[in-house]
């Protein structure tokens, strides 16, 4: 984690996930400011690099959310405090299989949620990238 200090108005938390491409491309893995976190376009990364479950979108999806999950543990937030999130698919007609590992996640939280199609993403065996935008509670530390 980078930032650092108090996150109350004006004070901000940065996430990072490790990636070699943060840096060259200037952005966090998630950023909390205030009460307000947004985590970035999330990618299935396995574990141990590379592509967490090829060809399986639910798979993929299932992976980006856990990905997301600890991004939002590192600021003191859970998947039960995202009220906002969207899922980008290179094949929109797949989307039912996002929508399941989507619900299995969020089925009781429902936040806002948008599918999209994109016509590729960095690495040609995702097939599936997801962001999430989160709000914590009043007092929150």
């Amino acid at each position: 984690m980078t930032g650092g200090g108090p996150t109350g108005a004006g004070q901000r938390k940065s996430v990072s996930s490790g990636s070699p491409l943060e840096p060259e491309i200037g952005f966090s893995r998630a950023v909390r400011a205030g009460r307000f976190v947004a985590v970035a376009g999330t990618a299935p990364i396995a574990a141990g690099g590379g592509t967490a479950a090829p060809g399986d979108v639910h798979g993929q999806t299932r992976r980006c959310i856990e990905i997301i999950a600890a991004a939002l543990a590192e600021v003191g937030a859970s998947l039960e405090h995202v009220v906002r999130t969207r899922v980008m698919l290179t094949d929109i007609g797949r989307w039912r299989e996002a929508a399941r590992a989507h619900g299995e996640a969020f089925g009781a939280v429902r936040p806002a949620c948008t599918f999209v199609e994109v016509s590729r993403f960095i690495d040609s065996a995702w097939l599936v990238e997801v962001e999430a935008d989160a709000v914590l509670p009043e007092g929150a530390p």
